[in-house]
């Protein structure tokens, strides 16, 4: 007869903070983190290949790289379904032994907060919050979050607003959406007091994608973020929680686009499908197509004998630094079924559009709206208001106005050049000072540089476990 584990001292209760695109660059500008790391401690923080949210944060979680725990990207290629999804939310997707799992075997009641890290649906934690919209059944979509357990959501919604969505992603993209995050994460921190505290805040992700690491907008963003922290590290240092900080990768300079699945099609290896005048990825039918994810492309390529064609109509494609084949992948981390055929890398001055259409009055009508869930890659682009179109205000007006007058609407604001984008990421960082790092306000806890894939044994060092 097996018995459980004896119950453990209390561990030491941790809030860890997912600073996205915090850089050893821009911490000069966040007075209150720096503070952090100067009281405490701090580290070069290395990232995985792809370096982009839901691979990393995986790889955070379960100390495997995404050959093992299978997230490859912000979304790939199903084969099974024949469809190319970005940003699902169910956990199942991540393989591997997750941090609370390994917490609990030492300290059974073990109890986690994850407040908008991703894959947090459908995972064994205690509470979780995390963006989920209403998809209403005449097509509109309002703003909303998930939660469990479920009386969570009225509370949070009475006493700080509905999730604000349109402030998380899209032109409106801006503070709003970080500054809900921060109260939701010290409202269950005061009232659950949660012995792990996961908190997701996306602030620095927008003006650094729009105009570049080193616009003042951006360094802005920075000190805006830092000052809405504040409170959010005073509670914690009040309460004796240990602090980390960390960043999923960093956010560097472009100045040209790849389209690359244009490229596969010239060269007669992607189809389209045409509806109502409009052009669609025919990934089931295509030879070769690519998902693009920032800096990264996964290219899917149906047929072995077809895979020398793909490279041949990449290789000298401008704007591409690397690709990856079988060995290349292994080498990365990256070999993994979910993965493509080969995996294009970005020069560090480029990345890559999901753009397949060569005429753009055969583009989608997706295209120009704020729709992850339905274009066959990432789309930056979504940040911006198309600027060549003179009333694109006056569209988008009118628009809000069937929004809130409960009728049918579309968004179609969103331009078809990519050029406005200054920042992106997903390769890995030339510079140290333009990668991801951790802070930590224990002195000594961290000395650098920290692998990703140990950053799970580091914060159950921290909080006092071993799995």
């Amino acid at each position: 007869m097996t018995h459980p584990p004896a119950p453990t001292a209390a561990p030491t209760p941790l809030l860890v903070l997912d600073v996205v695109g915090l850089t050893p660059r821009l911490l000069a500008y966040m007075p209150h983190l720096k503070s952090l790391a100067e009281n405490g401690s701090s580290a070069e923080l290395g990232t995985v290949l792809p370096a982009v949210t839901c691979a990393a944060q995986s790889t955070f979680l379960t100390g495997a790289p995404p050959a093992e725990h299978g997230i490859v990207g912000n979304g790939w290629y199903f084969r099974e379904l024949g469809d190319v999804l970005l940003w699902r939310q169910h956990n199942g997707l991540v393989s591997g032994d997750k941090l609370w799992d390994a917490a609990r075997r030492t300290h059974p009641g073990y109890t986690v907060a994850n407040i908008c890290w991703w894959y947090a649906m459908g995972a064994d934690t205690d509470i979780t919050v995390t963006p989920r919209p209403v998809y209403y059944a005449d097509g509109r979509k309002e703003p909303d979050c998930y939660t469990r357990p479920p009386g969570l959501h009225d509370e949070l919604t009475a006493k700080l607003g509905t999730f604000p969505l349109f402030h998380f992603w899209g032109p409106g993209a801006d503070i709003v959406s970080s500054q809900w995050i921060v109260d939701a994460t010290r409202h269950i921190i005061d009232t659950r007091s949660p012995d792990l505290a996961l908190c997701y805040l996306p602030h620095l992700d927008y003006d650094l994608q729009r105009y570049g690491p080193d616009d003042p907008r951006s360094r802005k963003a920075a000190t805006d973020l830092d000052q809405i922290l504040a409170p959010l590290l005073d509670d914690a240092a009040r309460e004796g929680r240990t602090v980390v900080a960390l960043s999923e990768y960093g956010i560097t300079k472009v100045s040209r686009t790849v389209d690359i699945n244009r490229a596969l099609r010239r060269a007669g290896l992607l189809e389209v499908h045409t509806q109502d005048g409009m052009e669609y990825l025919d990934p089931m039918a295509s030879r070769a197509f690519a998902v693009a994810d920032h800096q990264i492309a996964h290219v899917y390529v149906r047929r072995p004998e077809d895979l020398d064609a793909a490279r041949e109509a990449l290789q000298s494609l401008a704007g591409i630094d690397q690709l990856l084949d079988d060995e290349g992948k292994k080498e990365h981390g990256l070999d993994h079924p979910r993965a493509g055929e080969l995996v294009a890398v970005a020069e560090p001055d480029a990345w890559f559009t999901y753009y397949y259409w060569l005429d753009d009055a055969r583009a989608p009508d997706f295209a120009q709206l704020v729709e992850i869930h339905r274009k066959p890659g990432y789309d930056p682009v979504e940040l911006f208001m198309d600027p060549l179109d003179p009333y694109v205000k006056v569209r988008a007006a009118k628009a809000l106005a069937r929004k809130k007058l409960g009728m049918r609407y579309r968004m179609a604001v969103v331009p078809l050049d990519a050029s406005p984008i200054r920042g992106s990421h997903g390769r890995l960082p030339d510079d140290p000072n333009d990668g991801p790092l951790i802070l930590c306000s224990t002195p000594r806890a961290v000395t650098g540089p920290i692998r990703a894939t140990d950053v799970k044994s580091l914060l159950l060092q921290l909080a006092g476990l071993h799995s």
